[in-house]
């Protein structure tokens, strides 16, 4: 159930030379199931790519998936040309194989929440839809 006035335009990035996007196309699916537009950005992509394109499509959410272990390179560049581009205020978020302490060190960096393996779609379509309600409230309230 979504209380939005609009869609959440999400933005799902296969940053790097990982080949596997079976679970960036699965959680892609969930959240459309959810009532969010979703843009998937196919594999191999730059960081510069993947900020390019979420500029272009004006997107809520970026969320990066990624089995490679390169997540430390290259997901800290993603969100350096989002900024780069003006977007640094969007929703930073992905998946993968990461390491726990590179969870931490990543969410301290500027990512909301990064979820492991085997984490349920409807918990990351939940959050994703609870922190755009409490930011897009925040927006309103200063408006």
């Amino acid at each position: 159930m979504q209380m939005t006035l609009r869609k959440i335009r999400v933005l799902v990035g296969k940053p790097g030379l990982d080949g596997h996007d079976r679970g960036a196309k699965t959680v892609a699916s969930a959240l459309r199931d959810h009532g969010m537009e979703v843009i998937y950005t196919g594999l191999h992509q730059t960081p510069e790519a993947i900020a390019e394109i979420a500029a272009q499509e004006d997107v809520d959410v970026v969320g990066l998936s990624i089995l490679s272990g390169a997540h430390m390179a290259l997901f800290p560049r993603v969100r350096a040309e989002l900024v780069k581009r003006g977007m640094g205020h969007v929703l930073l978020t992905g998946g993968g194989i990461i390491p726990q302490d590179d969870m931490q060190a990543l969410e301290s960096g500027g990512y909301a929440k990064l979820f492991g393996p085997g984490t349920p779609t409807e918990a990351i379509a939940k959050w994703i839809q609870g922190e755009m309600e409490k930011r897009w409230k925040a927006e309103g309230a200063q408006s």
